[in-house]
């Protein structure tokens, strides 16, 4: 790196890492930490055609920021029709010019801005020359019988005229007994294979064909091959294209960003076999007929899985790693998605600066009231295990951010609420994620009329959407949840060895895809996924660790140390197949050092094929017999190793608590700052929680904060052994941050309310005025309403077809109490809520429970009241849909449903819009 560019990107580290600090607040502090650009939640911004320009970009910016996002990832795709004349073509001079604006108008917003490496997905593009295409092994079966010579001649058979010719790697023969000869030497011009020795034997011709696969969803300038992400030549030329194309100026965009691999039927590369020789020690191309194979014998699961180690080694260095080294030449950081690819994802995520999971579908949360039509999500259960890969491998290597792609098809178009997405971020944030990323925002030109350009695949909450003016207090929560998510260090206790050789040696198929699809047959399946969600449904916080991150790991005073920032008390192995003797080695080197280990059972063999199989076997049991184990212990150096199937047992021996809190049916993650604890407690169960709870900690003081409207307060605690008592109460759907405090603090902060019993309750349903403010397709005339209810389903059509945002407006006398705290709860609200009391503005209501501490916006005798309610689109596109009005017109995929159908709304019920039920005040 030259002295220029070690400078640039020295500065911008400097600069990013005070954009994503450790955010450490004062010593005993109980304020919220500083709020920056990156404790905001980031979108994708879909560039549909780039058809982009200065007096838009700059218009949405400013909306966005005033909205509250702290950052957009540039993402140029397909484009609309008709509006050709306005595409730029992908890093042309005015597409740059528009970049470079992007950049400068974000910047002066405070936002900052990633840069998708490519258009569409994944990476590829016209730069993309054949050679440097995603390639695969295509073979060609032929037999000889009885010792004769091969009549057909071995011709590369396309699939279609237009597949261009593979290369011809080599020619191998087998004999019934799968003894292997390669005959490559004796194929002529003509395509005839003039070899022959006596007996039956099977040809395999192999070559090095292409996938032909485009890039997905390419914007202008952006059609072509997809890349060879194995080939460390083709990333090279890649890298080079782009060094080269933004070589002109000093774009200060943050990162790069790459998205999850859907390389399809990317198996192979130039040179493959040599590498594999050398990595593996063997020659592949005489164990073919076994990579072939379904069944699972011993020779075809462990070739299979020195095949898919050899593709992981070809993936991590040539790509992943590479790309990483060459970002920071470029004075940029990376942010990867790792899933879905054929490697190791705790080293592919390790290898990047941002590790980056996705939330894609909907959870089920039995909270009470939550909407979850199965008409309206996709067949997915997404599983925070999963989520787990990315977040450990950044507290394992001790970077702060884990950044998710969070939302992707959570529902159908148009009718996804705050309310539903409040506990599936939540559920991201508690396995650890803690740099949310929308998916997405579509540029939208302010001349496109409603609803505007919308990606076929998003949860659109664009400016158009009518929940967009309500978008900020939404954003607010994530804000500041993420603001203590990205302050510290992360506070697990356990390491959990991920046995990724027994992926590998799976028998199906050649490649092991290892996608969030497919979790139903790589990971719940296995003793590591059951014994992981054992432990952390006990109670138990925990990081995954990969043979790679145990071997650069060591121990301190009794803890493992996996990087500056990151320690644990305890490894722990799971029942496991395969594990290399390199592996058993340093863990037996952390024992020695001081570590606790904790195996479930003995490791039964090394992987792969080794010429020498039995010696390595034989290595693996004398190494594993000098533990001596009694009563399932042994004292190996200055540490201990256990051997026990009840792991949880093992850990109470060991005197490891579990947080007892999850007993009452919390959900938790923590964070260690410099004076103390953060607990992020969830309530996701069925039920309100209202009891006395323990925290794993000796706190002086324990300060509450409310993630959704900021409020905190001081919380009665006693301190009794180790722990710290404190009383909770979280109706289901709530959340709350606990900070534990070592030592006490001056504080003007009140005592944290009690809102577990109500003294009295006052019904304020009656005698409401409902006014139309804004939104689609026209404004519904104004209504008097004896008891407030929804606007829909009233007989008014109107009002059942209109997407935007209506006010209730009523007066109340209230005879109120000084000392006492009031609430005001709406029984069912459609969608989000802003309420004003006496015409101050006193918050939002847009999840479950549907409250609002209203307090200090309230006076003794008459109040008057406001409630702003925005409804979801689904209405207004219905009707759209129902009157034949053209909104959605774009080049390939155009728009679909979720269900990957062509998309059609006409025949949709009326969602509910409004306030349903009783709306009340509560007094404490």
């Amino acid at each position: 790196m030259n002295r220029f560019l070690l400078f640039t990107y020295l500065a911008f580290s400097s600069v990013f890492l005070c954009c994503a600090p450790d955010n450490k607040n004062a010593i005993g502090t109980a304020d919220w930490p500083e709020i920056t650009p990156t404790s905001k939640p980031w979108t994708r911004w879909w560039w549909m055609g780039s058809a982009v320009d200065q007096q838009n970009l700059s218009s949405l910016l400013e909306q966005y920021q005033e909205a509250g996002l702290g950052g957009v990832e540039i993402a140029p795709i397909y484009g609309a029709k008709g509006y050709e004349d306005r595409y730029l073509d992908y890093l042309s001079e005015d597409w740059l010019e528009v970049l470079e604006f992007t950049i400068q108008k974000a910047d002066s917003l405070g936002m900052g801005v990633d840069f998708t490496q490519g258009t569409g997905w994944p990476f590829g593009g016209p730069q993309v020359n054949l050679e440097e295409a995603a390639s695969a092994m295509n073979i060609q079966d032929y037999e000889i019988h009885d010792g004769k010579r091969l009549s057909d001649p071995i011709i590369f058979q396309r699939r279609n005229e237009n597949q261009p010719l593979a290369k011809l790697v080599a020619i191998m023969a087998y004999d019934e007994h799968m003894h292997a000869k390669e005959v490559t030497e004796f194929l002529k011009e003509d395509g005839m294979l003039e070899w022959a020795e006596p007996g039956n034997w099977n040809i395999k011709a192999i070559f090095l064909d292409k996938t032909g696969q485009k890039v997905k969803r390419a914007a202008p300038g952006g059609v072509g091959f997809t890349l060879d992400h194995f080939s460390k030549a083709a990333v090279d030329s890649y890298n080079s294209y782009f060094e080269t194309a933004l070589s002109g100026k000093d774009y200060g965009f943050r990162a790069f960003y790459n998205d999850s691999f859907e390389v399809y039927g990317a198996d192979f590369t130039a040179g493959f076999f040599e590498e594999f020789e050398q990595l593996r020690g063997y020659d592949l191309k005489e164990y073919l007929p076994y990579l072939e194979m379904e069944e699972g014998s011993e020779i075809v699961r462990r070739v299979k899985s020195d095949y898919r180690e050899t593709i992981n080694d070809l993936l991590l260095g040539n790509f992943t790693k590479n790309w990483t080294t060459w970002a920071h030449t470029q004075g940029k950081i990376t942010k990867n998605q790792a899933h879905g690819s054929p490697g190791n994802l705790l080293d592919l995520y390790a290898a990047v600066d941002i590790p980056e999971c996705e939330t894609f579908g909907s959870s089920y949360f039995p909270i009470p009231g939550l909407r979850r039509d199965s008409a309206d999500i996709r067949n997915v259960d997404p599983d925070p295990i999963m989520l787990k890969f990315a977040s450990s491998a950044a507290h394992i290597t001790g970077k702060n951010l884990v950044s998710s792609e969070t939302f992707t098809w959570l529902g159908e178009h148009f009718k996804s609420s705050f309310s539903q997405m409040k506990p599936e971020v939540e559920q991201a944030f508690l396995a650890g994620v803690n740099h949310i990323f929308y998916h997405g925002v579509t540029y939208s030109p302010e001349d496109v009329s409603y609803p505007g350009w919308l990606f076929y695949a998003s949860l659109n909450l664009t400016q158009q959407n009518s929940l967009w003016p309500h978008i900020d207090e939404f954003n607010q929560f994530i804000t500041r949840t993420q603001s203590i998510l990205q302050t510290g260090k992360p506070d697990n206790e356990l390491l959990v060895y991920w046995p990724v050789y027994d992926v590998w040696s799976a028998p199906k198929g050649k490649m092991e895809m290892i996608t969030v699809h497919a979790v139903d047959e790589w990971l719940h399946p296995t003793e590591f996924y059951k014994q992981s969600k054992n432990l952390m449904d006990s109670g138990y916080s925990l990081d995954f660790i990969s043979d790679d991150m145990i071997s650069t790991s060591r121990v301190e005073q009794g803890r493992i140390q996996t990087s500056e920032q990151n320690q644990a008390q305890v490894l722990i192995i799971p029942s496991t197949e395969f594990m290399p003797i390199e592996t058993l080695k340093n863990i037996l080197k952390l024992a020695e050092q001081g570590a606790h280990v904790i195996f479930q059972s003995k490791p039964k063999s090394t992987p792969g094929y080794p010429i020498d199989q039995a010696a390595m076997q034989a290595e693996l049991d004398q190494l594993w017999e000098t533990l001596n184990f009694e009563n399932g212990k042994s004292e190996h150096g200055n540490g201990q190793v256990i051997l026990s199937n009840s792991i949880q047992s093992a850990l109470e021996e060991l005197e490891i608590e579990r947080e007892t809190l999850v007993d009452s049916g919390l959900d938790f993650i923590r964070r260690k700052t410099e004076d103390g604890t953060y607990y992020f407690l969830v309530n996701h169960s069925p039920h309100e929680i209202n009891q006395t709870i323990s925290l794993n900690v000796t706190a002086e003081q324990l300060v509450a904060m409310d993630p959704l409207t900021g409020s905190r307060g001081i919380l009665e605690s006693n301190i009794l052994g180790s722990k710290t008592n404190t009383s909770i109460f979280l109706k289901s759907g709530e959340s709350i941050f606990i900070k534990a405090l070592e030592e006490s603090i001056e504080t003007s902060l009140p005592s944290w309310p009690d809102y577990s019993k109500a003294e009295r309750k006052q019904d304020l349903s009656t005698n409401w005025s409902l006014t139309f403010k804004e939104g689609q397709p026209h404004l519904p005339p104004s209504q008097q309403m004896d008891t407030i209810q929804p606007w829909t389903n009233q007989g008014d059509p109107s009002a059942d077809d209109f997407s935007g945002q209506a006010e209730y407006t009523s007066n109340f006398d209230l005879e109120k109490n000084e000392g006492k705290r009031y609430v005001l709860q709406v029984d069912q609200v459609y969608e989000s809520a802003k309420v004003w009391i006496n015409g101050e503005y006193a918050g939002a209501i847009w999840s479950i429970p549907f409250q609002l501490d209203v307090t200090e916006h309230l006076k003794n005798g008459s109040n008057s009241i406001k409630i702003e309610v925005a409804n979801l689109m689904a209405n207004s596109i219905r009707y759209l849909d129902r009157n034949g009005i053209q909104w959605r017109n774009y080049h390939e995929i155009n728009f679909v449903n979720i269900d990957y159908q062509p998309f059609d709304a006409s025949n949709w019920n009326t969602m509910p819009s409004g306030i349903g039920g009783k709306v009340q005040l509560l007094e404490f």
